[in-house]
């Protein structure tokens, strides 16, 4: 058996309170709503993109995903997006917004150690992952449906 010793049971009990109680409730309400609002100015922007006369909806949602990149891009670029992710936690990670934040977030990190070795080599530390994964994922889940769809 792993018994903790009289110091480690005190380091414990230390910790424990001086780490921050957790808000769990209240910070779930605030990721909702905030990744609420940000579908629904990337829904209301499509919206406004298929008034355009001769525009489809295909093209619509196209330009409405490369406006939230920009939008995200430019309020991480103007030091906004922080704030937001502080106080959204999740909220404001899951959409498309949070992957424009951390590629953009890593290119200002690393700007002052110049454009290929800081913004050049570290741009995709944060979302590189989550694209080598995205696309393997989806890869396999296409290979699996091929294949189930051959029988």
């Amino acid at each position: 058996m792993n018994r903790m010793t009289e110091e480690q049971k005190r380091y414990n009990e230390y910790v424990e309170e001086k780490a921050p109680k957790s808000h769990i409730v209240q910070d779930c309400i605030r990721a909702f709503w905030v990744g609420g609002v940000i579908c629904c100015v990337g829904q209301l922007i499509s919206q406004l993109l298929m008034l355009i006369p001769d525009m489809i909806e295909e093209n619509a949602l196209n330009w409405s995903s490369v406006i939230l990149v920009f939008l995200g891009a430019l309020l991480t670029g103007v030091g906004l997006y922080s704030y937001i992710g502080k106080y959204a936690g999740a909220g404001s990670i899951v959409p498309i917004t949070g992957f424009s934040n951390s590629i953009v977030a890593s290119a200002i990190e690393f700007k002052q150690e110049g454009l290929v070795m800081g913004v050049g080599s570290k741009l995709f530390t944060v979302a590189g992952p989550v694209l080598v994964y995205g696309i393997s994922a989806s890869i396999i889940a296409g290979l699996i449906y091929y294949i189930v769809g051959l029988f």
